[in-house]
């Protein structure tokens, strides 16, 4: 039996969510979280549109799970994040205690990992690499528009 929904797939809803932030001049990051192989919020980084350093994708989608879910506690969802969440959305994943957070390419300069790799809730599963090439792809595009202005 053929499985549709794979870690993959939900990538991929997050890679749209990351183009939409290309096409908007932000940093192409996007997000998804998912309860019982159901998206239950999707989000893309808006520190321009919101002016709010704190807009980020993961950001966004926590805030919309927690209200579709009705609680702050999303221990049965799965963050999928085109990007490695910074010190702040590693923080506000520990606070919701997620169960699992899946990214693709690895953030070196402000990725959680780079700075202490034990910011996240001890229950939640971190997987990363996911889809990665496909995630800095878009990274490369945004910052090769900026150069080129």
């Amino acid at each position: 039996m053929l499985e549709v929904y794979t870690e993959d797939y939900f990538m991929k809803q997050a890679l749209v969510e990351a183009k939409r932030a290309l096409a908007e001049g932000e940093v192409p990051v996007g997000a998804v979280v998912v309860c019982n192989n159901q998206i239950v919020a999707r989000a893309y980084n808006q520190t321009e549109r919101l002016n709010d350093s704190t807009a980020h994708a993961e950001m966004l989608a926590l805030t919309a799970a927690s209200n579709h879910i009705g609680s702050k506690y999303l221990d049965q969802c799965t963050l999928y994040v085109t990007l490695e969440p910074c010190v702040m959305c590693i923080g506000a994943t520990y606070w919701s205690q997620l169960k699992g957070i899946v990214y693709g390419a690895s953030d070196e300069k402000r990725g959680f990992s780079f700075k202490q790799d034990s910011l996240a809730h001890p229950k939640t599963i971190i997987k990363k690499g996911v889809m990665a090439d496909e995630a800095i792809d878009l990274m490369q595009q945004f910052f090769s528009k900026i150069r080129n202005k």
